[in-house]
């Protein structure tokens, strides 16, 4: 579909990747305005949290205990934008010991991640993060 002479995939992919240059800039109010006031946010592995207050505490969370950037960034999205993807590379690194995982001593990580979104109205409305946990737990055991 196209709209002010704009596809609607075009647009998907330009927010996309305009919440990824905010993370990876730590500019998380920058992400947050890319999210819907209901956004479905599915956390790796756990639970799902409703609504962007529970994402800006997610993201207070993951700065506290971990430092990434996400790099090899590839998104992708259906033609009407109503869903995209993202195939990403982090490198992070453990800095506080985070509720449930192996103490945290500052430990270097380098893993494979993706992501789905689905798409409303020019705001994301959900988000699913996915990576290999025991791949992770693999790279910062002690």
């Amino acid at each position: 579909m196209i709209v002010d002479g704009v596809r609607s995939m075009d647009r998907a992919t330009e927010l996309l990747l305009r919440y990824y240059t905010a993370f990876n800039k730590g500019d998380w109010e920058g992400m947050l305005s890319c999210l819907s006031d209901d956004v479905r946010h599915a956390i790796n592995q756990g639970g799902e949290e409703i609504g962007v207050e529970a994402f800006r505490s997610f993201l207070g969370r993951m700065n506290r205990c971990y430092k990434e950037q996400l790099r090899d960034i590839v998104v992708m999205a259906n033609a009407d934008g109503s869903r995209g993807a993202a195939e990403y590379v982090v490198h992070g690194q453990y800095l506080q010991t985070d509720e449930g995982l192996p103490a945290a001593a500052g430990q270097r990580y380098v893993l494979p991640g993706g992501a789905f979104f689905a798409i409303e109205d020019g705001l994301i409305t959900r988000v699913t993060n996915y990576y290999n946990l025991n791949d992770w737990l693999r790279q910062v055991a002690p």
